[in-house]
């Protein structure tokens, strides 16, 4: 960053803080917003963009090589009559990435200059174009789509300290996409009688990255063809020194154990079978430990008096039924799975539940939860909050569905569906990027487990004016934020960074 923009940054990060100071306010006369003498003009001559941030998102984007990559390893177009297909793919995401909703939403683009002035393109494709775009993908074109995003994608971690790659986290897991159209091809309707698609979404919880997505029919079940995508993330994640797999009771594939026992640990949730339940109601009582399970966060002031639990107050007074933890216990054994050719560690958690009506208690009741792991370094209760810790991923699985609206499914069959899911979440994922290559590292962080439209509004959404001065693209801010120190520090690093 230059000398000037520093003290230009200081100076309204001064007046800003001048300006928010805490005072002593006497009663006021009137309100603090007040009708000013307003007036509209347009501008002969400056242009400007409300998104100046997609500079520095299209400055990775080419830094990293992915426009060039697209155009080599995703052939999709005989001709170029003008457009690329790294031109449709970053088009959609960008659209996804200055905050459009929809395909429809890339109007308000192509219809600005200023934006086109903003990425050096003398036009960029219209909705229908890129619809078009989208019907063009088979399943290997999405294929060689995501492998391209996951080579570059180790470019970005090539460039991270150590520390970054000594445990990896795979995450897997299913969602619904419903789809409100009649003729969607591919589209079935699942076991909770929703119409639409049944995305896969494995994840990197590190970094909150999707490594890959994959579109399959409303009726199949979260592990359908899971095993095939779990291998590729392993394959993509094989830098890390220690890598991790966790998922939900659907994918405890013990066909796969193990050979994934021989290239990761796993921690994955197992059905509650009866033969499972018997052999937990066989442990010895002494050998049941209590589970403590740690606070939900740190009290740093004093602690504060509890609200009311306002839901347990209604249940009670309207005699509903209600399940109350009492305690639970934990304790461990040997377990072979039928397909498996050796055994494995089995940690069982034994829920005390009380079944209550209004003041009245029905009955007490006992559950058993299992995780199957072939880890042999952490605790029973270790093993419990680490699985605990996989629903992390529905947060980013959220993000996907009303974040970036990548599960939108906005053209008519399952493939063009699922590659408008992959370009969309490419969003997602650059937002990862730009975290993992903030030059401050806990910032980066915190960018990398923001909410995406937090993000947008933090380091996209800022209003600059476009000059073309020279051979240079000058993008002008014509605000300040807390968020402007690290974004010019990041958008400098990677103007110097060469990726491998």
């Amino acid at each position: 960053m230059k000398k000037r923009d520093h003290r230009i940054l200081n100076k309204f990060k001064k007046k800003l803080a001048k300006r928010l100071k805490r005072k002593n306010y006497s009663d006021q006369s009137k309100p603090m917003f007040q009708p000013g003498n307003l007036h509209y003009q347009i501008a002969e001559r400056g242009r400007a963009v409300g998104f100046g941030g997609i500079g520095a998102v299209h400055t990775l984007v080419t830094g990293l090589g992915l426009d060039n990559a697209i155009n080599e390893n995703v052939p999709l177009l005989k001709a170029h009559v003008p457009y690329f297909e790294s031109d449709h793919v970053l088009n959609i995401s960008y659209n996804v990435m200055t905050g459009g909703t929809c395909l429809e939403d890339i109007d308000r683009l192509r219809d600005d200059a200023s934006y086109a002035d903003a990425l050096a393109a003398e036009r960029i494709p219209d909705p229908t174009t890129a619809g078009d775009f989208l019907r063009r993908f088979q399943a290997a074109d999405i294929g060689r789509l995501q492998e391209t995003l996951n080579q570059t994608r180790r470019k970005v971690w090539s460039q991270q300290p150590k520390s970054f790659f000594r445990q990896g986290i795979i995450d897997v897991d299913g969602t619904l996409a419903a789809a409100t159209g009649e003729c969607k091809q591919g589209m079935d309707i699942s076991y909770q009688g929703i119409w639409g698609y049944a995305p896969l979404i494995v994840s990197l919880a590190n970094t909150k990255e999707t490594l890959y997505l994959v579109n399959r029919p409303g009726n199949q079940t979260s592990s359908t063809g899971a095993g095939e995508w779990i291998d590729r993330a392993i394959e993509v994640a094989a830098d890390f020194d220690e890598l991790w797999l966790r998922g939900d009771t659907d994918f405890s594939l013990t066909e796969h154990l193990d050979k994934w026992d021989q290239k990761v640990k796993f921690v994955l949730g197992y059905d509650a079978r009866p033969n499972v339940v018997a052999l937990a109601q066989q442990i010895l009582e002494t050998a049941w430990q209590q589970l403590e399970r740690p606070a939900r966060y740190e009290i740093q002031t004093e602690p504060r008096t509890r609200p009311d639990n306002v839901k347990e107050r209604i249940v009670r007074e309207r005699q509903y039924k209600n399940i109350r933890l009492k305690s639970e216990q934990v304790a461990e054994f040997s377990y072979q799975p039928g397909k498996c050719g050796q055994a494995y560690r089995m940690v069982v958690v034994r829920k005390n539940l009380s079944v209550e009506k209004g003041e009245q208690v029905l009955f007490d009741d006992i559950r058993y939860f299992f995780y199957l792991t072939n880890d042999t370094t952490l605790s029973a209760a270790e093993i419990v909050f680490f699985a605990n810790e996989r629903c992390d991923q529905e947060n980013v699985i959220e993000q996907l569905k009303n974040g970036v609206n990548a599960l939108r499914m906005p053209s008519d069959d399952l493939m063009s569906n699922w590659a408008y899911m992959v370009i969309a979440a490419l969003a997602w994922n650059l937002k990862s990027w730009y975290g993992l290559m903030t030059p401050d590292k806990s910032v980066g962080h915190a960018i990398g487990r923001m909410e995406f439209k937090r993000f947008l509004h933090s380091f996209i959404l800022i209003p600059c004016q476009i000059l073309k001065t020279g051979r240079r693209l000058v993008f002008r801010v014509l605000t300040y934020t807390k968020h402007l120190r690290t974004f010019f520090e990041t958008f400098d690093l990677l103007k110097r960074v060469r990726f491998g």
